[in-house]
């Protein structure tokens, strides 16, 4: 191979490589009370756009939100459970809210919801838009993001919550608390818990926190009800949302 063919063949691959995103989307989003169908909607539009009109590849992992502790209230209230059947009924509603997200987007999906980050490498590059879930018991769908994003080789998770920004204390109890625009891992894992529990109530899992601080991922957190705010997010703008990196 001459220098000329080989110049070619690297100019080739670094055009038609797909910038990949990895997006954590709450389940609060999907289903605050009953199945928001304006969310949905609005996040088709935008996805399928980002996809035909700037080339980006997705890769979505759906939260279990309010669907999933209800079944744990309930359960709960019955029988005396421990943190692994909690977290069973956690996994199987981010599965449900996954399969309602792989059939609003049946046209364009890869046809396999992905629960085992690992099985992500077995997904056809060819397929724009992958959704994924809850796997095992033991942590949540934000670390199975990082893991996802680690396996996939992006450096960047974006975090659709339905809050505008990461604060130093919940602004719900405490009238002091601060917003957050731009965070280190080191001073936000300072905010929240060190472990991580079926039940918890937290802009980040701990341990995904840990893992996405020692892999160097930057996470945007951003309300997925202004998805305007993704859209400046992923074009390099500035954009309304908390953003937390290596320092």
């Amino acid at each position: 191979m001459n220098a000329l063919t080989f110049i070619y063949l690297t100019s080739a691959i670094m055009t038609s490589a797909k910038e990949t995103i990895v997006i954590s989307v709450g389940g609060s989003l999907i289903v605050p009370d009953q199945i928001d169908t304006t969310f949905l909607a609005n996040l088709k539009t935008l996805l399928e756009d980002q996809i035909a009109n700037h080339g980006r590849r997705f890769i979505i992992i759906a939260g279990g939100g309010k669907t999933a502790r209800r079944y744990q209230d309930a359960a709960d209230g019955v029988a005396t459970l421990d943190n692994d059947d909690l977290d069973w009924l956690g996994l199987h509603a981010t599965r449900l809210n996954g399969h309602l997200l792989r059939t609003v987007f049946r046209d364009i999906a890869y046809r396999v919801m992905i629960t085992n980050p690992d099985d992500i490498l077995d997904a056809p590059d060819t397929y724009q838009l992958i959704i994924a879930a809850g796997y095992r018991p033991g942590c949540s769908t934000d670390y199975r993001a990082i893991q996802i994003a680690k396996n996939v080789g992006t450096n960047k998770v974006i975090n659709l919550s339905n809050i505008d920004y990461v604060y130093t204390d919940d602004p719900k109890k405490n009238p002091d608390a601060q917003k957050i625009n731009d965070i280190t891992w080191q001073e936000f894992r300072t905010l929240i818990p060190d472990e991580w529990d079926p039940g918890l109530s937290s802009p980040f899992d701990p341990i995904a926190a840990k893992e996405a601080e020692a892999s160097s991922i930057e996470v945007a957190s951003i309300n997925g009800a202004h998805l305007e705010e993704l859209k400046k997010y992923l074009n390099g703008e500035e954009f309304i949302g908390t953003r937390i990196f290596n320092a």
